[in-house]
């Protein structure tokens, strides 16, 4: 399946625990002033990609620990971020996604968009929340801003509510 993304980062160790692939999706509706990524708020440009590729990618690294989906926003392209992240859980990996939405706007989403729900059952944590550059931070683990979230989504989808994840 096509995915437009902006890049992939192979062996990351910024974009949550242990050596990771991170895929950075292209397109973001959010346009946070101050975000780090603003090459990939566009939604015409990077490339695209195909999901078979880069779960081919993810595969071939042994020494991987997670994928982690960023951007831009992934979930803005759901469905094929859905296809890498249940692909990563059948080899073994962890998943961590990164949006511009909560948690709970994005279970309004998946009201409306079943691929929404795929992806959040696909992911394993979610760090959520637009980037507020007044709550910029240097002091907390793979998070911007100090009103952006470690939500553990299984977790979360089972109590109905977010669940914050402690020591990610």
């Amino acid at each position: 399946m096509d995915i437009r993304i902006a890049g992939l980062v192979d062996d990351s160790i910024v974009d949550g625990p242990g050596f990771r692939l991170a895929v950075f999706t292209q397109g973001c509706p959010h346009n946070c002033p101050g975000c780090h990524n603003p090459e990939t708020h566009d939604f015409a440009a990077g490339k695209t990609d195909d999901t078979e590729r880069i779960i081919s990618v993810m595969r071939e690294n042994a020494l991987l620990d997670g994928v982690t989906l960023t951007g831009g926003d992934p979930f803005c392209q759901s469905l094929p971020c859905a296809l890498i992240a249940e692909a990563a859980h059948e080899s073994g990996l962890n998943v961590w996604a990164y949006s511009g939405w909560t948690f709970e706007e994005l279970m309004k989403k998946a009201d409306a968009d079943a691929s929404v729900m795929r992806f959040l059952k696909s992911t394993d944590v979610l760090v959520d929340g637009p980037f507020i550059l007044s709550e910029r931070t240097l002091e907390l683990r793979f998070r911007g801003s100090r009103n952006q979230r470690l939500i553990d989504v299984p977790a979360s989808l089972a109590a109905g509510r977010a669940v914050s994840k402690e020591n990610a």
